[in-house]
C-alpha cells in the first residue's frame, strides 16, 4: 500500500464498532486500499457476550482533510455503529503486546534477562539457548525493547499491534 506523507501528515488512532460479520474487516480493508490509504496497525475482537459487535483499531497517517474523508467514509458503511478518533477526542491510553524471542548464552542471557526486567517483560518461555518475552506497553516502548534487543540476539518478533482507548468514566 502506498504511504501518504505530507509536512502535515498527522497520525491518528480510530477506534470502530461494527457488527460482528463476515467481509466487514474486508469491506474496511477495501476502503482504505481502494484510495491509497495506508493502514499502519489493525486490531479486532469480539467485545460482547453474545458476539455481535466487534471493536476495530485502526492506526494510520494523513493530513487532516484525509483523515476526516477516512472517517466519514467508514461512517456511510452500513455495519458500523461507531467511529472515533482517538486522537481528536483527546487523552487516551495505548497499549500493544509483543512476543520476542532472544537467544544468547552466557554474558549476552544475562544481559537480555536484565534489561527485560527493567522494561518487565515477562518471561513466558524459556530453554538453555533462548527465551521468549512478553511485553505490553506503549509502541515506543515495544520499538525499544526490541532495539536493545537487536543487540542480544533478537531472533523473532510478534506484535499484535495498537488498541486503545479514552480516559475518564465515558466509553468511545
Amino acid at each position: 500500500m502506498m504511504k501518504i506523507h505530507h509536512a502535515e501528515s498527522e497520525r491518528h488512532v480510530l477506534t470502530l464498532m461494527v457488527d460482528n460479520e463476515a467481509g466487514i474487516l474486508a469491506k474496511i480493508a477495501g476502503l482504505f486500499t481502494a484510495r491509497g490509504y495506508n493502514i499502519d496497525s489493525l486490531t479486532v475482537a469480539d467485545i460482547t457476550d453474545n458476539h455481535s459487535v466487534s471493536r476495530i483499531t485502526i492506526v494510520t497517517h494523513g493530513p487532516p482533510t484525509v483523515i476526516d474523508q477516512i472517517r466519514a467514509q467508514l461512517e456511510r458503511l452500513v455495519p458500523v455503529h461507531k467511529v472515533i478518533d482517538l486522537t481528536e477526542v483527546g487523552p487516551h491510553v495505548e497499549r500493544e503486546l509483543a512476543l520476542i524471542k532472544v537467544s544468547g548464552k552466557g554474558e549476552a542471557r544475562v544481559e537480555a534477562l536484565r534489561v527485560a526486567d527493567v522494561f518487565r517483560a515477562k518471561v513466558v518461555d524459556t530453554t538453555t539457548a533462548s527465551f521468549i518475552f512478553e511485553l505490553t506497553g506503549t509502541p515506543e516502548k515495544v520499538d525499544s525493547f526490541i532495539a536493545i534487543m537487536r543487540e542480544l540476539g533478537l531472533v523473532e518478533v510478534g506484535r499484535t499491534g495498537i488498541v486503545g482507548m479514552t480516559r475518564g468514566p465515558l466509553g468511545a
